[in-house]
């Protein structure tokens, strides 16, 4: 197994039964003590997945001055671990880095593990490789998934484990799997996942955190467990319900939705900084301790944004994950911050001083950047990896492909007259091309088109994207690709060839053998810019008359760009950019621009209040 710069404990975990040793974090009474003494848990979460690894620092230290005392992050499977028994704590997978940063900037840290962790990331972080195993049954007591789980914990555990409170480091509390309740009721499952973090060194409070309803609370507690509640209204109720059920338990919060994260084609959603406000004040007046969810958003960067299905239509999630927290994506702090940082100050019993604040990170001034086209689509992608040929299409995971595109083509023969072509198992969306031609759009599982057959044989070429992959509820880890067939009229199409295009995983020979494979020509394809910066810093992308597609810079996959919106810039942090010329490499799937602009500000997209309610 591949492992990290951060070197793995050498501790040996204490054997299954073994009494646990007195944690840093306890309760008695209803109320947390922190060694001993009185303590009130004031979280916010804060993903180092989501903020790059030079910004680690700065984002903690904002959580600091927000007036909180701990930090909490989950720890996604699938990007420490990309492929099975490769598994890296290096760079911006270095959680070790990032949980002693979090102490020295005075926080504890609370790690949500998982192996499941939603988070609106790609597959709730767990790996395409183990949910596209033929077979594979996920958060439940089947034992190859138990078998990969417990590989999994193996390489991470220890390492949490060794930055333990109890062994001089920051971590008092660890998460036993996450909201269960809303998926299962394999108690057994649950009591095993604790139990494997027992075995691998655990000691400090464990906790389940689940929605306050009694359905979830029923399916994801485990006795002998702090059980917490997720939650982003009435949270008196909650509080009233957990007490009930677990009388001489604290009330933690473990995740308060201060704000909401958006889809595609929606608006952006927002909750009011005194809406918010007032709901943390309620938490604290019922003697709660709280976990602002999200204290800082970050950014879905690359490919790692998850998707939603409710009511039969995917709904993707965006490549911001501002989440309108107190701390903007960016780092700015905002309105929703200050009134917050008020109400935690006003709890200690002190004002909250303005000038200890850290200032607005800087950003590169506006300005538009004028784009050369280089090669046409169809050439680009075609020449960007060999073929794979098959009988029929294969999935992503067939083709031991986790995100991105996969360019299908196959030669069928067409009768005379109007044919309808039908692709079942589509997921998620596919651009439809006859002879070089683009024929059209399918974007639902089951779509159709009708070509005009010549008595001829067509070039049919699906270009379909993966556009993010479920991260909660009972279709997770679904399946990517074409998962049907495709039929003419009732005739299935055999014979095919494919061309994996995981964009995640380019190299920067990858991207220049498409960008140069062929000229220029058609509505699509690449294109590149330059930005040149004395001193780089923050700025936005803006991609004005773009339709759909991915931006590199400095062969860094910055993220997805789509004009249904809401978000219509991409946050580019400053560490992407160097002194000098940079590059920026633009993959427009439908319809160029010719410009690139840089903003000075974000722009979301036309904002609506909402807040959860379980309703």
């Amino acid at each position: 197994m591949t492992l990290s710069s951060t070197p793995p404990p050498t501790g040996t975990p204490p054997p299954t039964g073994a009494a646990r040793p007195t944690a840093t974090l306890t309760h008695t009474h209803g109320a947390f003590l922190r060694r001993g003494r009185p303590h009130r848990v004031l979280s916010g979460s804060l993903h180092y997945f989501r903020v790059h690894p030079e910004q680690w620092a700065d984002r903690l230290d904002r959580l600091a001055a927000l007036g909180l005392n701990t930090v909490d992050t989950y720890v996604p499977w699938n990007f420490h671990e990309r492929r099975p028994g490769e598994a890296r704590f290096d760079g911006w997978r270095d959680l070790a880095r990032f949980v002693r940063l979090a102490q020295r900037a005075g926080l504890d840290v609370m790690v949500r593990p998982g192996p499941y962790i939603c988070a609106e990331w790609d597959n709730g972080g767990l790996p395409a490789w183990l949910t596209g195993t033929p077979g594979m049954r996920l958060r439940a007591g089947h034992q190859p998934y138990l078998d990969a789980v417990a590989r999994w914990f193996d390489a991470l555990v220890p390492r949490v484990a060794e930055l333990q409170a109890v062994h001089g480091g920051p971590v008092v509390a660890v998460q036993i799997e996450n909201e269960y309740g809303s998926y299962g009721d394999d108690h057994a499952y649950v009591r095993w996942v604790r139990d494997a973090l027992v075995d691998r060194g655990i000691t400090e409070l464990l906790y389940t955190a689940d929605g306050p309803t009694p359905l979830m609370l029923d399916g994801g507690t485990v006795p002998g467990e702090l059980a917490a509640a997720t939650f982003g209204s009435r949270a008196a109720e909650a509080a009233a319900l957990l007490r009930s059920r677990r009388p001489g338990e604290p009330f933690l919060c473990a995740e308060f939705w201060n704000g909401w994260f958006d889809h595609w084609g929606e608006k952006h959603h927002v909750r009011s900084r005194d809406g918010a406000a007032q709901e943390v004040e309620e938490i604290l007046d019922a003697g709660g301790s709280v976990s602002l969810y999200m204290a800082h958003g970050g950014t879905n960067f690359g490919l790692w944004a998850g998707a939603n299905h409710d009511g039969g239509v995917l709904r993707p999630t965006v490549t911001s994950y501002d989440s309108d927290a107190p701390v903007s994506e960016h780092g700015a702090l905002t309105p929703k911050f200050h009134a917050l940082r008020e109400r935690f100050a006003a709890l200690a019993g002190r004002t909250a001083p303005r000038a200890a604040l850290p200032s607005d990170p800087p950003l590169l001034p506006p300005r538009t950047l004028p784009v050369t086209r280089r090669a046409a689509l169809l050439d680009a992608l075609r020449a960007a990896a060999e073929p794979v040929g098959a009988p029929v299409p294969l999935s992503f995971e067939e083709l031991g492909q986790s995100a991105g595109l996969v360019l299908y083509t196959a030669r069928p023969l067409l009768p005379r007259g109007p044919q309808e072509v039908t692709v079942t198992g589509l997921h998620d969306r596919a651009q439809v091309f006859v002879d070089g031609a683009s024929a059209g759009v399918l974007d639902r599982e089951t779509s159709s088109f009708t070509v005009a057959g010549t008595g001829a044989r067509i070039r049919l070429e699906l270009l379909v994207e993966n556009q993010g992959r479920i991260n909660y509820g009972p279709l997770l880890g679904q399946g990517k690709g074409i998962l049907g067939g495709v039929r003419v009229e009732r005739r299935l199409v055999h014979g095919w060839t494919m061309h994996r295009l995981p964009l995640d995983e380019w190299t920067p020979r990858d991207i220049a053998r498409a960008v140069s494979a062929g000229e220029p020509g058609g509505a699509a394809g690449f294109a590149h810019a330059r930005l040149d910066v004395a001193e780089p810093a923050d700025t936005f992308l803006a991609l004005p008359g773009f339709a759909k597609g991915f931006v590199w810079v400095n062969e860094f996959l910055l993220g997805r760009y789509w004009e249904v919106g809401p978000q219509t810039t991409l946050y580019l942090p400053r560490p992407l950019l160097r002194p000098g010329a940079n590059t920026l490499t633009v993959l427009e799937l439908e319809r160029f621009g010719d410009h690139l602009a840089l903003r000075d500000r974000p722009e979301l997209g036309p904002a609506e209040e909402y807040v959860e309610t379980f309703d």
